[in-house]
């Protein structure tokens, strides 16, 4: 088996090769990827933990059931593709809110339980699963009406699996069909929480008697994953970023900053439905399994109530890492690249 692992790789390899040579290799960074690279991020997608975190988070789950069931003249008798469908549960909503056929796309090996847990619904002759990148499978069907995912990551574009959606629609989406959800922005907020900048920046300015203050060049530039309180806001939140399911909008806001600053997401299920749905994944609402993501200030920046700030956020993809991000925010004399990784 091992060795047969092998050939299939080998395989493969030389047919992503030759695709490129033929110039027909313009997927995207993600999408070339060779298959060992890319596996250990389909791997962890593979564990039944994460899909039991993002089915028990309810903020997440319940919106996107909501928005299906309570929209079933959006899914009436159309052709829907679930893009990464994980255990099927998207593709499940969509069958019972009306769609006469639904096909899921997944690379992971969740999607053997996936056929079961279809099976085991009697959906399986509207729900139709295929393993395999999107990038790479054959459809059953030239064209979709409706392309549903969750490929939310943290900070919004972490995980780049927003590539694979775009890649869908680009390739599948008939004229007039819909992505959803069919609209996210980013926020930023500033936070002032100086117990948070002494546990993770002012501690080392003093270890036990010993100066570390080198540590925090490589503390500071790691954004971090977590759970905000929100009395630690200190300013209103400023929408930077706009996604709808054609293209970016960028957002030019101002907004104060002390000691931290804080982004999140939020999404919308907004076109041609009666009954529109929207979660956010803020620091003021019930939180999510996104939590919020926080990059730490080395000197805190004084402010005033009132003041407004400018500043410039940038964010690109780390080349040896296509699912990860670099994030440089460019404000008060102050330039510092963040990764999320």
């Amino acid at each position: 088996m091992d060795d047969l692992h092998k050939l299939k790789l080998l395989a493969q390899g030389l047919v992503l090769n030759a695709d490129v040579g033929r110039g027909t290799g313009s997927l995207g960074a993600v999408a070339e990827l060779r298959e060992d690279e890319d596996e250990a991020y389909f791997s962890s997608y593979g564990h039944y933990s994460i899909h039991e975190e993002m089915l028990k988070d309810k903020v997440r789950t319940e919106s996107y059931r909501d928005f299906m069931y309570l929209n079933p003249e959006v899914f009436k008798d159309k052709v829907v593709l679930d893009v990464g469908c994980g255990t099927g549960i998207l593709s499940m909503f969509a069958a019972r809110a009306g769609a006469k056929m639904v096909i899921g796309v997944d690379q992971s090996e969740i999607i053997y339980q996936a056929m079961d847990i279809v099976r085991s619904n009697q959906l399986q002759d509207r729900v139709t699963l295929i393993k395999g990148r999107i990038e790479e499978v054959k459809l059953p069907v030239e064209k979709v009406d409706i392309i549903i995912s969750e490929w939310m990551g943290y900070f919004l574009l972490f995980e780049s699996m927003l590539d694979s959606v775009l890649y869908a629609r680009d390739l599948y989406l008939a004229e007039g069909g819909s992505v959803y959800p069919d609209r996210c922005t980013i926020s930023l907020a500033a936070v002032g929480d100086t117990e948070k900048h002494q546990d993770r920046i002012a501690f080392w300015d003093d270890v036990y008697g010993f100066k570390m203050a080198c540590m925090k060049r490589a503390v500071v530039p790691e954004a971090v994953v977590q759970v905000l309180k929100p009395d630690t806001l200190i300013s209103e939140p400023a929408v930077i970023q706009v996604y709808t399911h054609t293209r970016y909008i960028e957002r030019k806001k101002v907004t104060e900053i002390e000691w931290a600053i804080v982004g999140y997401f939020d999404i919308f299920f907004d076109r041609d439905c009666g009954n529109k749905v929207m979660f956010s994944t803020g620091p003021q609402v019930t939180k999510t399994h996104w939590k919020q993501t926080v990059f730490l200030l080395e000197n805190p920046i004084p402010v005033q109530a009132g003041e407004e700030l400018q500043g410039r956020i940038t964010i690109r993809k780390n080349k040896k890492d296509p699912r990860s991000l670099f994030i440089t925010f460019d404000l008060h004399d102050m330039k510092q690249t963040y990764s999320l990784q």
